[in-house]
């Protein structure tokens, strides 16, 4: 019995990450009251990208697992780069991913007395200094990992005077960037972020929430650790690029508390995705010099350009939980993310036909004015979704790309005197091929045989190839955007010496066409998801107007992960 259980709890073990595999140690131990409190800290300087996300999923996924508390919390300690409309898009973008920080919404800036407080504090303790030289005399002065920093000639300066600039400072009394304040820790420490680190900087700049109460700002290494303390937070998790900053954060808390009670900080590797920029300086740059349109602009991975693409929370979510979390940094196939929207939405939109690059058919043989009403499935995933009368007629549209006149060997769609049979209808056959004057092909003639009905129980042959259609009668015309990968290269930043990742670019990302679609589409809401048949996945643009529809490609019916899978 004793082996049993010996050996659930080591297969329950490995089945675990190794951040949940700590939180249950820590849980065992009963470290922090055996409780689990996360937080999602982001800074509101930019739109959230997919590597959020996968920081979102972890931080409320392990609050719920473990019946704790996760906290939404702005990291904002730099007006000069934060927004409004930043904040506001985070707060919708973790909304959408279907989270809830219920009543824990919080603000770096709410602790801004307190942390003030706590730097006066450390100065009193002789552990902090003003600085007057300038941000590039202290960075010439950091030395390097292997080389010892030079310590500032301020350093030694008395705590009575630190206190005194330091007031000063906060007064408003000397110009932004004239002076900051340091912690004096180590400039002989062979890590390089407790060389004397800045705390406290002047900058004479409105903030978002605090106006212009303030013209003294903490840096983020000073405000995000003791946020974490205030608010109680017991794993702070955050990714690797952070490992070097733990003992600074560490060292604060030391000087400020001798409570027994810390946050476990814990690193993972972030997400890096093939094709894909994910830093948020880049994306701004992309952004404002107007290489894409917008933040939400379906190329980025930004949540709002992946929604707006069509991308569903639970396929982010499952994308997310697929890739899990690792120690060590490495890149995810960008294909993997487009598998998972492409099987979530394999259950959850309807299907419709569309035309993209139309070619018109004339059934010669059936009755000019006769509308004849078929019966077409929404969606073989889901019964539920019922089924929809397509109309029939002598005048259609069909794919270009479904007809050869001299077709290869396994060619198993319309060529002529050969058939095929219509979605949902009957069996045509091509008779003739009419040409323009410069030899293109403008219209096919074709004959019906009116016993092949599909679905009428009378069908009395099979062919091969089945292809879709539209009745041009009844066909709507729409605007088709066709997104690519937004970078050529696989890995953006991969470029020749002299040149940017934007020297990556795709400059065949975007394709605008226009095509046509059922008639039934004509009151499609913004955001709604179909599947063309045989061509992919789309969604309805917030650029749709009553007298325009417009559609995003999300991602094709085929890609190379479902083929890696099958291999």
């Amino acid at each position: 019995m004793t082996h049993n259980n010996t050996e659930e709890d080591s297969t329950k073990k490995t089945s675990l990450n190794f951040i949940e595999q700590i939180i249950e140690q820590n849980l065992a131990e009963g470290k922090n009251e055996s409780r689990v409190h996360t937080r999602f800290p982001p800074e509101p300087n930019g739109y959230l990208h997919i590597g959020h996300a996968k920081s979102i999923c972890l931080n409320f996924g392990l609050a719920q697992k473990y019946n704790g508390l996760c906290n939404l919390r702005f990291d904002d300690t730099n007006p000069v780069k934060e927004d409004v409309e930043y904040v506001d898009s985070i707060l919708e973008d973790v909304k959408w991913l279907g989270f809830d920080w219920e009543d824990r919404l919080y603000y770096a800036s709410d602790y801004f007395d307190q942390l003030f407080d706590w730097a006066v504090k450390i100065i009193k303790k002789g552990k902090a200094y003003v600085d007057d030289q300038s941000a590039e005399e202290i960075s010439s002065q950091r030395g390097t990992p292997s080389k010892p920093g030079m310590e500032s000639p301020f350093r030694n300066r008395s705590i009575e005077e630190n206190l005194d600039l330091f007031q000063r400072m906060k007064s408003g009394e000397f110009p932004s960037g004239a002076r900051v304040l340091r912690a004096k820790v180590d400039m002989a420490s062979p890590n390089m972020q407790l060389r004397d680190p800045a705390m406290y900087r002047i900058k004479h700049a409105h903030h978002h929430r605090t106006g212009d109460q303030w013209c003294i700002y903490p840096m983020y290494d000073f405000a995000h650790g003791q946020s974490d303390y205030i608010e109680g937070i017991t794993n702070s998790i955050c990714t690797l690029e952070f490992e070097v900053h733990r003992p600074l954060y560490d060292w604060y808390l030391d000087q400020i508390t001798d409570t027994e009670y810390r946050p476990v900080q814990t690193e993972f590797a972030r997400l890096n995705l093939s094709y894909t920029i994910m830093s948020k300086r880049k994306l701004l740059q992309l952004v404002e010099e107007k290489h894409v349109n917008g933040w939400d602009d379906p190329r980025i991975p930004t949540l709002s350009g992946l929604r707006r693409r069509g991308y569903t929370p639970d396929a982010i979510r499952n994308f997310a939980e697929t890739i899990g979390v690792a120690k060590r940094d490495n890149v995810i196939d960008v294909a993997l993310l487009e598998y998972s929207v492409k099987q979530d939405l394999n259950k959850k939109a309807n299907r419709v036909m569309a035309v993209l690059d139309p070619i018109k058919v004339v059934i010669t043989n059936y009755p000019e004015g006769q509308i004849e009403e078929l019966e077409a499935i929404n969606n073989p995933e889901d019964e539920s979704a019922g089924k929809r009368r397509i109309q029939f007629s002598r005048e259609l549209y069909i794919e270009r790309s479904d007809f050869m006149e001299d077709p290869p060997r396994k060619f198993f769609r319309l060529t002529p005197d050969k058939e095929v049979r219509l979605r949902y209808g009957y069996i045509i056959k091509c008779n003739e091929v009419i040409k323009n004057a410069q030899g293109e092909i403008t219209e096919l003639h074709c004959t019906y045989d009116p016993d092949t009905r599909s679905g009428s129980g009378i069908v009395t042959r099979k062919v091969k190839g089945t292809i879709h259609w539209l009745s041009i009668t009844h066909a709507l015309e729409v605007e088709v955007r066709l997104y690519d990968r937004l970078f050529l290269n696989e890995n953006p930043d991969n470029v020749e010496e002299g040149k940017d990742f934007k020297s990556n670019i795709n400059p065949n990302s975007l394709t605008v066409i226009n095509g046509f679609v059922e008639d039934s589409l004509a009151n499609a809401e913004v955001e709604s998801k179909f599947q063309f048949e045989r061509t992919g996945y789309f969604c309805v643009d917030k650029d749709t107007t009553s007298e325009k529809l417009v559609f995003n490609r999300t991602v094709l019916l085929r890609d190379s992960w479902a083929k890696m899978i099958k291999k």
